[in-house]
């Protein structure tokens, strides 16, 4: 296994490898990010990642060597070029990694942020698993709050009836099907003549769509409980306590064979939904609950985490928690632009752009500086925002400071960018977690 951090180009020897190498890209609907880039300098093949975190296997030589891009960022940056400066071995083993999942627990605290994970991550169910180290499992925390948003919207709209086959030994009366090998062997041989076993129909909640939601609610939970803290999380928490009594009637009873063949329904998209993402999770488990607390390492298939996008729903849901929270707009469009959030005041209207990237701490990017201020020129962004002159608004850019204590947006607009007018930047925390030793 390989390992490099954001932002980062590793060098590394696979004298197997020498053909071009594509770089690995994550699949959006509007423009598609690279992942992770290749080429050769010399007799070694350089990796260099960007935004995105996961582990993939290097293009063209799957199933032989793999590289995962953990979330650590480098503080250092060159004002004048912004530019990453070299840090030394020791300086590399005490960066801190960055806390993916406290970031995505926070965010979704705020229901409204919950619509807006789509192309936060993407999995590769078609290529082999990796074994990563049970603490470096991004993916599992992910899907499970995917699953657990989708079911909640289950249970709102109400569970899907149907009809389900029972089997049931009955006294002193016949009911659908005669079972008679099971009659013959448990009643008859043991002298329960009276007992019959039947197979019939009942239609209500039970069907095979919900026990297997049962079953994987029940998986998820058992997970939770693995780690320290997390299933006091108030996302998990709430949604628990909401979608528990809908499946309290519900069996979690359900085969194997039976969990491969669940089809899918055309008119029942969120249940679609529920029970692909239930058969990846029940799969990435070995369909065994019992196995969850003792698993050291777990087979994950590669996936990207797109680390802008998480960065951007965390500024959101600090934004919600501010003080000025009910009157933030997520992602207004406009002609062909979408802007990240808009604090609408009238002529004290802000205009905010979260950028994950570090360096504007101490340097200043002319290119995103020009983009914000494009956006508040915008007509369509001022008439929103309730302007009524030629009031230039306020430009905020929001970047996270790993060094900073400023866990939250308190007042708006932050400290002034000095080379421009009504331009000012806020730098926020990242929850983070220590140093792991021997990480490279």
């Amino acid at each position: 296994m390989h390992r490099l951090r954001e932002h980062y180009t590793l060098e590394i020897d696979i004298p197997e490898i020498r053909v071009t190498v594509p770089a690995i890209v994550f699949r959006k609907r509007r423009a598609d990010g690279e992942c992770a880039l290749f080429s050769y300098e010399g007799q070694k093949l350089k990796i260099s990642s960007t935004y995105y975190i996961g582990a993939d296997w290097i293009p063209g030589n799957k199933s032989k060597h793999w590289f995962m891009v953990e979330p650590k960022l480098n503080p250092k940056h060159d004002p004048e070029t912004s530019e990453p400066l070299a840090i030394s071995k020791e300086e590399e083993t005490q960066l801190k990694r960055v806390d993916v999942s406290k970031m995505l627990f926070d965010a979704l605290s705020h229901p409204e942020v919950h619509e807006h994970t789509d192309e936060l991550f993407e999995i590769k169910f078609e290529s082999p698993s990796i074994s990563l180290p049970k603490q470096d499992d991004l993916l599992s925390p992910l899907l499970i709050i995917r699953f657990l948003k989708v079911v909640k919207e289950i249970v709102r709209k109400g569970l899907k009836k149907s009809y389900y086959k029972i089997n049931q030994n009955l006294y002193g009366k016949v009911k659908g099907k005669v079972l008679v090998g099971q009659t013959v062997k448990q009643n008859h041989a043991k002298n329960k003549d009276l007992h019959t076993y039947c197979r019939f129909e009942e239609f209500g909640d039970n069907g095979i769509e919900n026990r297997l939601i049962k079953k994987t609610l029940l998986f998820v939970q058992r997970y939770l409980n693995t780690f320290q803290g997390l299933n006091e999380q108030k996302f998990f928490q709430q949604t628990m306590d909401f979608i528990q009594p809908a499946f309290s009637q519900v069996s979690p009873d359900v085969e194997l064979h039976n969990i491969k063949h669940v089809k899918f329904n055309a008119f029942y998209k969120d249940y679609n939904e529920a029970i692909r993402l239930a058969k990846m999770i029940l799969r990435r488990f070995g369909y065994n609950i019992q196995a969850i607390k003792n698993q050291s390492t777990i087979d994950t298939p590669p996936y990207w985490i797109d680390m802008s996008k998480l960065f951007e729903l965390y500024v959101l849901g600090k934004l919600k928690e501010s003080p000025y929270g009910k009157d933030i707009i997520f992602h207004q469009r406009t002609y062909g632009n979408e802007l990240d959030f808009l604090y609408k005041a009238n002529d004290d209207s802000v205009v905010l752009d979260a950028k994950y990237k570090p360096y504007f701490k101490d340097s200043v990017n002319h290119q995103d500086i020009r983009q914000i201020s494009g956006y508040s020129r915008l007509r369509r962004i001022r008439e929103k925002a309730g302007v009524s002159d030629e009031t230039m608004l306020d430009c905020v850019i929001i970047y996270p400071d790993l060094e900073s204590e400023n866990k939250d947006i308190t007042k708006l607009p932050g400290e002034p960018i000095k080379e421009y007018e009504k331009v000012w930047k806020i730098g926020l925390a990242l929850p983070s977690l220590s140093p792991k030793k021997n990480d490279y």
